[in-house]
């Protein structure tokens, strides 16, 4: 198999792992992510190959830190298990004025008390 068509299973496969693992969120989290995850995915799709292995390296890290979470939360129900983590300073430097705009917009939307996704789990309907 050639190597671009390597690198293409590999996206498709993190892209696939990622909104599998966002099914562990809290449905507003996991509508906000799922979206999230798509635009980034389509606007990185003709990146240098330089830029597409930093990228595949921080979703792959984001990928194994959502399943470590989602783990905890399975494994214990009623705990409240915190999702993401804090950036470090460093890899905020690192990040362009678009990328540090798209961040902020991000952490607005998703520490909203009101959210604008207003999705009900299926058990609340049956109420």
């Amino acid at each position: 198999m050639s190597t671009p068509m390597l690198h293409v299973l590999q996206v498709r496969s993190l892209y696939k792992r990622i909104l599998m693992l966002h099914r562990a969120l809290p449905l507003d989290l996991k509508a906000l992510g799922d979206q999230y995850v798509k635009d980034e995915f389509r606007r990185h799709k003709t990146v240098n190959p330089t830029e597409a292995r930093r990228f595949m390296k921080e979703w792959e890290s984001y990928a194994s830190l959502l399943a470590q979470q989602a783990e905890e939360r399975l494994s214990n129900p009623v705990a409240n298990v915190h999702f993401g983590n804090s950036l470090p300073e460093q890899k905020l430097e690192d990040l362009t004025e678009e990328q540090l705009g798209q961040l902020h917009e991000l952490m607005q939307e998703a520490t909203k008390p009101n959210r604008q996704f207003n999705i009900l789990d299926d058990t609340d309907q049956k109420k």
